[in-house]
């Protein structure tokens, strides 16, 4: 796959792997759009992204977007598709995490969760996907571990996560007709401003199984994301560990539910 000259966009650009595929691309001479909420952050993240280009004429922009906004998002892909044309690669890396015990999480964070989370991926489809059908393209959406492998404390994230898994699996089939590529990242634990929050309130029984799969740079795992796209695969799960817990997921379940549950007792 050639990415110099191709119009990429990524959701969540501004911080974790969004960002260090933002520089990626960058490298490799994309045009690379980033989107988040937060307009102060995109702009030092497009700084940073565009010290990484390599040619002059390269477009490296943002725009402020709420993912789980379906009017605002698709709003502004007419104003990409005039400016810029079909995009050619799509990132949907927004995404956010609220591990704790299911009784104690408010409703309001399990809608969120799955607003940002999976509404967010099927927003940035729905509006792009017509435009890209003519010429092709690749799309990534950012799952977990914890959207293949259910686990203790986050009934919230695993469940959005799960989604974005299914959602891309029948996508997938359905795009193969367009020459539309259809990938699922499915990261361990990353080291990014998300996951030190996270720490700060998972339940001590995650604390106990969480990172089990090791803990991965924002900057490794981007690059085994974009390895992956050059491969086109469907599932990318960056890092051995994280291909192992895949597998003895799917192979033996009832060997990762024991080592879980063995994990979750030394605690009680």
């Amino acid at each position: 796959m050639e990415f110099k000259g191709k119009n990429v966009i990524i959701t969540g650009g501004s911080s974790g792997i969004g960002k260090s595929a933002a520089k990626i691309f960058a490298t490799k001479g994309s045009n690379v759009t980033i989107l988040a909420r937060r307009e102060e952050i995109l702009k030092e993240a497009v700084e940073e992204i565009s010290s990484s280009a390599i040619e002059a004429n390269q477009k490296i922009s943002y725009a402020s977007i709420d993912v789980s906004d379906r009017m605002q998002v698709d709003k502004w892909a007419h104003v990409y598709e005039d400016a810029s044309g079909p995009p050619d690669v799509i990132i949907n890396s927004a995404g956010i995490a609220h591990p704790g015990y299911f009784e104690e999480i408010p409703y309001e964070i399990f809608d969120q969760l799955m607003k940002i989370d999976f509404y967010g991926v099927l927003n940035m489809c729905k509006s792009f996907i017509p435009m890209m059908k003519a010429k092709g393209g690749h799309i990534v959406n950012i799952s977990s571990i914890a959207g293949f492998l259910g686990v203790f404390g986050y009934t919230g994230y695993s469940a959005a996560k799960f989604a974005v898994f299914g959602f891309s699996q029948a996508l997938r089939s359905e795009m193969k007709k367009y020459n539309i590529t259809i990938s699922v990242l499915c990261p361990p634990d990353t080291d990014t401003p998300q996951l030190e929050m996270e720490n700060k309130i998972k339940p001590k029984e995650t604390k106990a199984i969480a990172g089990n799969a090791g803990i991965m740079s924002p900057d490794d795992v981007a690059k085994a994301m974009i390895d992956g796209m050059i491969k086109k695969k469907f599932i990318i799960v960056p890092g051995f560990n994280g291909k192992l817990v895949l597998c003895a997921s799917r192979w033996a379940p009832s060997l990762v539910e024991w080592v879980m549950d063995r994990n979750i007792k030394k605690v009680e």
